[in-house]
């Protein structure tokens, strides 16, 4: 369930803010509590505090005292334009450069990734028909 290479904590972080960004917890919307996610994910609660602390220091959630853990209003945009940038430098980036090197064009690339999605439509080639 969890990576060895990662601290479980930021796992957490990470499940929670990915529930978010795929509309789970809406902005304003109550989050599992420390000890409902150390049940649910069998960890220690303390781990699973740590991963909720860490999204109230991003300011992705806020503690509400005596009732939990809300999701923070403007989150989900703020979370969406800092995956926008780090897909961008960890895919794009290297994507244009490896496109370059190697002589693909604009067209030719923008084909090659529309062929790579499912059910996507290849324009290099006329459809077959039977």
């Amino acid at each position: 369930m969890f990576e060895d290479s990662r601290p479980i904590f930021q796992q957490i972080a990470e499940g929670i803010v990915d529930d978010i960004l795929r509309g789970r917890y809406a902005e304003g919307e109550q989050v599992p509590s420390t000890n409902e996610l150390a049940a649910y994910l069998r960890i220690n609660p303390a781990t699973a505090g740590k991963g909720l602390g860490l999204l109230v220091d991003q300011g992705i959630l806020v503690k509400r005292r005596g009732i939990g853990m809300f999701v923070a209003e403007g989150a989900t945009e703020r979370v969406a334009a800092e995956r926008r940038e780090r897909f961008t430098t960890d895919f794009i980036e290297p994507l244009l450069t490896e496109a370059r090197t190697i002589g693909l064009d604009r067209e030719a690339l923008i084909r090659l990734i529309a062929d790579a999605q499912p059910g996507g439509v290849s324009t290099s080639a006329p459809p077959t028909t039977d």
